[in-house]
């Protein structure tokens, strides 16, 4: 597939690196030309320098040829002229990174696939509906809805105290036969190897594990691996960044009782006059004594969003050590994933692989709707729609020629999500939800072709 990528700051370095390890013909433009060597001599793509709004530039780039064209330079005028001049000289599809979320709000209205735009991401907009659904999910690590929560994915580490621990997959499953939710992915406690559990997959304590359900099945979750379900009401998010700014407004919007903090005293007040519902106040959250005096201890919540990754963790660690139930932290350094579980903060989030999960699925074959990476896991989930030609449609799960490397966590059929066993009838319409790792995706897709 050859895909044009303008903008070669975190968002399109991290795109581009994802790319090229998949064998996609990549070429990449931005202005900066350390950016431009930077990459050029870690990833094996194309790099040109210069303005990704020259049509000289893009035809250059062969656009006339392109399958999709993703605008995520730091200037969303670029990436918006950008996608509607591609558009006009014969690229296929188009997304543009955007930083004003009320196109995204109004995008009904004003029609952007007619202007020549496919879609619109925000990074920051997206991570701050992911810090929404965790609190929402309060016990759960990791969590991810597919048909507004038609079928749930919850991140979860295994207790001691888990039923199931100890127990095969098929054993837990004989054991809890009514039971709403399955598992699709697990990594054991201290490895880095993801596991697609099969029947004879053994829960071990401290796995991390994925399992699709449905909204009954969240509760029961609930109660099988020991996690509470605890009241979140009061929030405190330390940095008034574009992430924080949009997390405090939406938490107001679903009545959070909100603290802000911010460095900049400009800024405090700038966001001071623009959340009325939220109390900003302008500190440095660095300072253990400012926290205190702000009544950290009576928190639910503490949301660690400012510009520095480090900052952020120690931070949210400070407030784990005041036992704040539900600890989340922005961070750029993926490498950080690898230790968020052994140091003891709830949630890492990561703009630049939020971002890449919503592109992602322009990429995949098949008619793909959703699509998100597990964090720190080597595997996929992806939201299929059955067509009249898929090889699935009117096949009965156990019938397939499905890899062991991937798995069936659930459909959604008339907007009801079901959880699809050995015996369930896939038809026309469903929206098939599969979690796979790499080595399966091509097979995996010509299933839904």
């Amino acid at each position: 597939m050859k895909i044009i990528i303008a903008g070669a700051g975190e968002v399109g370095f991290h795109l581009a690196k994802l790319l090229s390890y998949e064998s996609q013909d990549i070429t990449l433009i931005d202005t900066n030309k350390e950016s431009l060597s930077y990459a050029d001599t870690h990833l094996d793509i194309r790099v040109l320098k210069g303005d990704a709004t020259s049509v000289t530039i893009l035809k250059d780039a062969q656009v006339e040829s392109s399958e999709l064209v993703i605008g995520v330079t730091s200037s969303e005028t670029t990436n918006i002229t950008l996608c509607m001049l591609a558009k006009q000289l014969g690229c296929k599809q188009t997304i543009a990174r955007i930083s004003n979320t009320e196109f995204i709000e109004n995008k009904e209205a004003i029609k952007f696939s007619e202007l020549g735009i496919d879609e619109l991401i925000s990074p920051e907009e997206l991570a701050a509906t992911e810090i929404q659904l965790l609190l929402n999910q309060s016990g759960f690590n990791d969590t991810y809805e597919f048909e507004q929560g038609a079928l749930i994915m919850v991140g979860v580490s295994m207790p001691k105290t888990a039923p199931f621990v100890g127990k095969s997959v098929k054993e837990a499953a004989n054991i809890f036969p009514k039971l709403h939710f399955m598992p699709i992915a697990m990594q054991r406690t201290g490895t880095q190897y993801t596991v697609i559990p099969r029947g004879d997959t053994v829960f071990k304590e401290e796995d991390q594990v994925y399992f699709i359900t449905d909204k009954q099945g969240v509760d029961e979750l609930y109660k099988l691996t020991g996690k509470k379900k605890e009241e979140i009401r009061n929030v405190m998010v330390l940095g008034g960044s574009k992430v924080g700014f949009k997390s405090a407004r939406d938490l107001c919007t679903s009545k959070f009782n909100v603290k802000l903090i911010e460095k900049n005293k400009d800024k405090a007040f700038e966001l001071a006059d623009s959340l009325p519902n939220a109390l900003v106040i302008n500190g440095d959250g660095r300072n253990v004594e400012l926290l205190e005096e702000e009544s950290l201890e009576s928190m639910d919540a503490f949301i660690a969003v400012t510009g520095n990754s480090e900052t952020n963790i120690m931070s949210c660690l400070m407030a784990k050590s005041k036992n704040i139930k539900k600890t989340i932290a922005l961070v750029e350094n993926m490498d950080y994933f690898q230790l968020s579980h052994s140091i003891g903060i709830d949630t890492l989030i990561n703009k630049k692989l939020l971002a890449a999960n919503n592109i992602f699925r322009y990429i995949r074959k098949g008619e793909v709707v959703a699509l998100t990476r597990l964090n720190n896991l080597n595997a996929e989930i992806l939201e299929f729609i059955v067509k009249p030609t898929s090889v699935v449609n009117g096949k009965i799960i156990k019938e397939l020629d499905f890899p062991r490397s991937a798995t069936i966590g659930g459909v959604v059929r008339d907007n009801k999500g079901l959880i699809a066993l050995g015996d369930f009838k896939i038809t026309e319409g469903d929206r098939v939800v599969v979690c796979c790792l790499p080595e399966a995706i091509p097979k995996i897709e010509k299933l839904f072709l």
